[in-house]
Formats: structure tokens, C-alpha cells, sequence
């Protein structure tokens, strides 16, 4: 079984895009296209050929540069079923549960409807790997344009479920915003307050804070905290079920 390598590159004001190559078969798959150039310059300076494009959800900035990369690299284009909105360039549409190869290993597809209706994950079991747009972020989860909090925080429980060593690109490089929020509900988390002095030096430098595993942001990420009593005592939300207390959550960093 090979080790795929991961080439994470910047576009727009704050978004990531990773290629997943292997280089055994030299496959290679590009995880969303909000700037189709900086994919090709991306794929140029690592001397790939693109295979396949892989999409999370149906907003611009992370579709704007489908069609291009597409048409200039011949790449096949998974996406998640339409529902609320069409996504030009899909050849392979999937949902909950539908799995497929690339280069003979499992990508499993989990959906994760609250910050779209339509927004899928891409899980890769053999690599611990997770893509998940953006629907947990380092230290946060997306905001809820087209869901309800429910929903979302049905999804995030998904994501939950997975493997601690889960490795994890999300979609944004929010990190230091969302850790002096986190620290607003979770004061007391001492592993929360030695984070952030990492993320503050990684900011710093420019560097960047994505990829996450999922063990660090069960410890430190308040939104994957809802049942956790110290955060419970400071919201004054003590019996309130967990979809309640990640509702509140969610308003308090909408309004952050």
C-alpha cells in the first residue's frame, strides 16, 4: 500500500487546496478548484499530471475554477448530488455512504449538510486522511448558510466518529480567529492556551496552521465540545442537550 504525498497550496484570501498524489501509480486528485490557475501552477511546480478533481460543495470559491482546470487537464470531476444548488462539470455525483478508488485505494464520501445542503467530505482510511470543505474547520466549523444548527451538528458527530489519528485539510486557514474565540467559551482548557501560542508563532512566520487531526481538535475545538461541563457551567447552559448547546455555540461566534 502506498503513501500518498499531500501538496496544499493558498488561493484567494484565505483558502487551501490540496493535491493527493500517489506515487506509485502517479495519480494525482485536486480537492476543489476556487482558482484554476493556482492549481495548474500548483500541479507545474510539483511535476503532476491531474486525474481527478474532487468537490466538496457548490460555492465559488471553491467551483469558480472548475470548468478551466477541467477542460486543460482532461481530469474526471466527483462532486456531491445535487440539492441546492447545480455544480457545472460533474461527471460522478455522490452522497452519504458511496465510495470510490483512486489509484486501488477506498475514498469514502460522508455528507455533511449544514453549512450547504450539499457539502460532502472525502475520507481516505487507508491514508487517515480527511478533506472536509468546510464543515470542520482547525478550531471551528462552518457557518450555517443553508442548514440548521441540528444538522450541522448531526455532521460534525460523523466526524467525530472517525479515528483520532485522522489527519484533517479543511477548506480555510481561520485558525487564529477561531482559537481567540474558543478561548471565549473554554477559558479553562490548558491544552486550548498552549495551542494558540503555537498558532500565534506558525501566523507569525506565515506559515500555515491546516493540516489538524482530529485527536487535538476533540481536546481543544468548543464546537466538538458541546457535552463537556466546564463549557456548559461558563454558557449557563448546564441540562441543555447537545444540539442546543452547539446552537449556542454557533450564535456566539456568528456574532464574535
Amino acid at each position: 500500500m502506498s503513501n500518498f504525498l499531500f501538496y496544499q497550496y493558498s488561493y484567494g484570501s484565505d483558502n487551501y487546496g490540496v493535491l493527493v498524489h500517489d506515487p506509485l501509480s502517479s495519480k494525482t486528485a485536486c480537492i476543489d478548484v476556487g482558482d484554476a490557475n493556482k492549481a495548474l501552477n500548483e500541479l507545474k511546480n510539483q511535476n503532476l499530471k491531474l486525474d481527478e478533481i474532487w468537490i466538496t460543495h457548490h460555492h465559488g470559491d471553491h467551483t469558480e475554477g472548475l470548468l478551466k482546470l477541467k477542460q486543460e487537464t482532461g481530469a474526471f470531476v466527483y462532486g456531491p448530488k445535487q440539492i441546492s444548488q447545480l455544480i457545472n462539470g460533474l461527471d460522478k455525483e455522490l452522497t452519504q455512504g458511496d465510495e470510490f478508488t483512486f489509484s486501488d485505494q477506498k475514498v469514502k464520501v460522508i455528507h455533511t449538510p449544514g453549512h450547504t445542503t450539499d457539502m460532502i467530505n472525502f475520507y481516505l482510511p487507508n491514508q487517515n486522511t480527511l478533506f472536509s470543505g468546510d464543515t470542520l474547520f482547525a478550531l471551528g466549523c462552518g457557518r450555517i448558510f443553508e442548514g440548521n444548527p441540528l444538522m450541522m451538528w448531526e455532521s460534525l458527530q460523523k466526524l467525530m466518529a472517525l479515528p483520532e489519528e485522522t489527519i484533517i485539510y479543511c477548506s480555510h486557514e481561520y485558525t487564529l480567529a477561531n482559537a481567540y474565540f474558543s478561548i471565549s467559551v473554554d477559558p479553562t482548557n490548558q491544552e486550548l492556551k498552549d495551542r494558540i501560542k503555537i498558532i500565534e508563532g506558525l501566523r507569525n512566520k506565515g506559515l500555515p496552521t491546516i493540516p489538524t487531526k482530529l485527536g487535538l481538535e476533540l481536546k481543544t475545538n468548543p464546537f466538538l465540545r458541546v457535552s463537556n461541563l466546564e463549557i456548559r457551567k461558563n454558557l449557563n447552559m448546564i441540562k441543555e442537550t447537545d444540539s442546543e448547546v452547539f446552537e449556542k455555540i454557533r450564535l456566539l461566534k456568528d456574532n464574535f
